[in-house]
């Protein structure tokens, strides 16, 4: 049973992405009226669905960071606890500058070693490399432990070796940034308190992945992660939260929101970026999915996907995803076929079927044949997608309560936990049980 509406005024949750559907979900549990206004016409903002070459997929996000165990938690609380699954049990490769390809070290975390001197590492990086990364073990504990950015860090404890083979193609491949302009924090939340309490870096990540079950860093749902979208739109059509789409947004403040030319009083959840203050340009990202029939790509498969280390030959994508190895559930719904994703930086060409379109297919049909090691042949299926991701804030827009991955940070373990905390701040009191 729901509680009691109180006599508090309504909130206007602006965006419905799942940074609002989660605020909103956690306010109408919380005894608030909420209404989403939405401008486009789909919810779900970055997570979505297209069908390619016949295969339902994940048009943004594939799966999600299992720190802290907040996306399972929601996952629950929505009916879907059994369907989080885990990736296949491969470990990711690297495409490295002279053009060679090794799977990346067993255990790291981000491509930060926790064990410098293992055969891995040094097939990697080479002798002269690890044994500088070792030196981590040497070096007092303080050394790097104020450090701003991940780059930094990982560059004072282990070196420019660790930094630029392992650790960047791993960042720009998880969170579309350079370690240099990614916080610690942002990165890796635990990772700086663990160097402090461990030590060392290794130790950290040592300690980091211990604390977590083997496997467990990255999870997925069956089906695709959109079924979070589908849940949570659910979830508030049964709570009596209206979700509007295609609406124009006027005006936002604190106190209201004009949108379609009528004014909303309430208070204000700003969960759409550039809708309250002069758009800002963020990182544009552009992922290409391609359906190919050709079995022998999943005989002898490059792990899960393959990550490129900086100035890499021949290769413009920063990332390939084997989506039909990763995954065993789409395996099993593809009927031989290969579903691979591949990243670029850059803009993309709207997925309109135009000849910028059809060079960017071109153009990741050949990296991924140089990065599977097996000439591709024309998909059967293509589709280009271009994502925005949030320039980074620190304080909410005028005021008003700020959702999303602009206060959050990258991935959806980040945004649920900040939505649902920014939705229970404004409640104003401990969160209510959801009975």
């Amino acid at each position: 049973m729901l509680p009691q509406p109180r006599s508090r005024p309504p909130v206007i949750v602006v965006g419905a992405g799942v940074a609002g559907l989660v605020a909103a979900r956690r306010l109408v549990l919380g005894g608030r009226d909420v209404v989403v206004l939405e401008a486009s016409d789909r919810a779900g903002g970055q997570v979505a669905r297209h069908t390619v070459g016949g295969l339902e997929l994940d048009a943004g996000a594939e799966s999600f960071a299992t720190r802290g165990g907040t996306v399972a938690d929601l996952a629950d609380r929505l009916g879907l606890g059994d369907e989080i699954v885990r990736p296949a049990d491969l470990p990711a490769w690297l495409y490295r500058a002279d053009g060679t390809a090794i799977p990346l070290p067993a255990t790291s975390l981000l491509g930060i070693p926790s064990l410098a001197l293992s055969p891995d590492v040094i097939g990697a990086i080479g002798m002269r490399a690890a044994f500088r990364a070792a030196l981590d073990l040497l070096i007092p504990a303080p050394v790097g432990a104020k450090a701003e950015t991940l780059g930094e860090l990982v560059r004072r404890r282990m070196g420019p070796a660790v930094l630029e083979q392992l650790v960047a193609p791993v960042v720009r491949g998880v969170h579309s940034a350079d370690p240099d302009e990614l916080s610690v924090e942002r990165a890796a939340p635990g990772l700086r308190a663990a160097l402090t309490r461990e030590g060392s870096l290794s130790h950290a990540v040592a300690s980091l992945r211990l604390r977590s079950p083997a496997g467990s860093q990255v999870a997925g749902i069956r089906g695709g992660v959109v079924v979070l979208v589908d849940r949570l739109l659910a979830d508030l059509e049964r709570f009596g939260v209206p979700v509007r789409l295609g609406v124009t947004i006027d005006e936002v403040a604190p106190d209201h929101v004009r949108a379609d030319g009528e004014v909303l009083h309430g208070d204000v959840v700003m969960a759409a970026s550039g809708v309250a203050a002069e758009r800002i340009p963020g990182r544009r990202i552009t992922l290409v999915t391609l359906v190919v029939d050709q079995p022998e790509l999943a005989e002898a498969p490059r792990g899960t996907g393959v990550l490129v280390e900086l100035g890499a030959p021949g290769v413009q994508a920063r990332a390939l995803t084997h989506l039909t190895v990763k995954w065993p559930w789409l395996a099993e719904r593809s009927g031989g076929l290969q579903a691979l994703r591949l990243s670029y930086d850059g803009d993309a060409h709207g997925g309109d079927g135009s000849n910028e379109d059809d060079a960017t297919v071109a153009r990741a049909v050949a990296d991924a044949g140089v990065l599977l090691g097996i000439p591709l042949r024309e998909p059967l299926d293509a589709d280009v997608r271009t994502w925005e991701r949030a320039v980074p804030r620190t304080h909410a827009v005028d005021g008003m309560h700020d959702v999303g991955e602009a206060v959050s940070g990258t991935g959806l373990a980040a945004v649920i936990a900040q939505a649902e905390s920014e939705a229970e701040r404004l409640l104003g009191d401990d969160p209510e049980d959801e009975g």
